[in-house]
């Protein structure tokens, strides 16, 4: 693995933040929308060299992440991300479904209408940026979508442990990007917009259950598909 492709969407640690938030802040992002490939191999020398830092930070970043279960950490103290697997997938989406049906269940109740507003502009975002091709803009305005949502729920403890699974989700997230780039056009994502069409429409009548459904029903379909995909099934 060479540093450019190592670097990807990587870039140098501003100094008005610590070095070492820096490079973990941006290593936990890269990570959530699948920027690394699983098993991929990150090492301190290269990493630090992409962020035009010593050794030290980068080390501590992984580390951090380590801990997270976002990375395995090698006796030498380099890093790699986490395989994939239809076992490790379905018990990630199980735990999804379960904290993020609940999140969105509580937003119904407790959402505004300014927030409302603003799913819809992040929905129209999502659907424009897929038109124009950008697959990681898309994926983070997908991600925009639904913490949106999960931070109407009003609730510190489920917003927490959602993040820890979109980020040991990450290496699913590049599955899925580098199975949606070359089908981009297809209609391929029209299937995932309803959900969130539909999602919408069921928070701006505050019916809880109907949103849970339609956001049970966007994991959920997600998940068949990077099943797929982790059995070698998909065409």
């Amino acid at each position: 693995m060479s540093e450019l492709q190592l670097g990807e969407g990587l870039q140098p640690v501003s100094t008005r933040i610590t070095i070492g938030d820096g490079v973990y802040h941006q290593l936990r992002n890269a990570l959530i929308v699948g920027r690394f490939d699983p098993g991929q191999v990150m090492t301190i020398k290269a990493l630090a060299a992409t962020f035009g830092t010593s050794p030290m930070p980068v080390r501590e970043a992984l580390r951090r992440l380590g801990a997270e279960n976002a990375l395995e950490i090698a006796a030498n103290g380099s890093a790699h991300v986490p395989p994939v697997s239809a076992q490790r997938l379905d018990d990630i989406c199980q735990a999804r479904v379960a904290l993020e049906g609940l999140a969105t269940e509580q937003a119904a109740h407790r959402i505004t209408d300014v927030e409302v507003s603003n799913l819809e502009q992040l929905v129209e975002a999502h659907e424009s940026i897929h038109d124009a091709g950008e697959v990681y803009e898309m994926l983070l305005k997908n991600r925009d979508f639904h913490f949106a949502i999960y931070a109407a729920s009003r609730s510190d403890v489920l917003m927490q442990l959602i993040d820890s699974l979109w980020l040991r989700y990450g290496p699913y997230m590049r599955m899925l990007s580098s199975y949606i780039a070359p089908r981009l056009g297809t209609g391929l994502h029209e299937p995932f917009s309803k959900h969130h069409h539909a999602i919408v429409a069921a928070l701006k009548e505050r019916n809880a259950q109907e949103a849970r459904t339609h956001m049970i029903a966007d994991i959920t379909g997600t998940q068949s598909l990077l099943r797929k995909l982790c059995e070698g099934e998909a065409a």
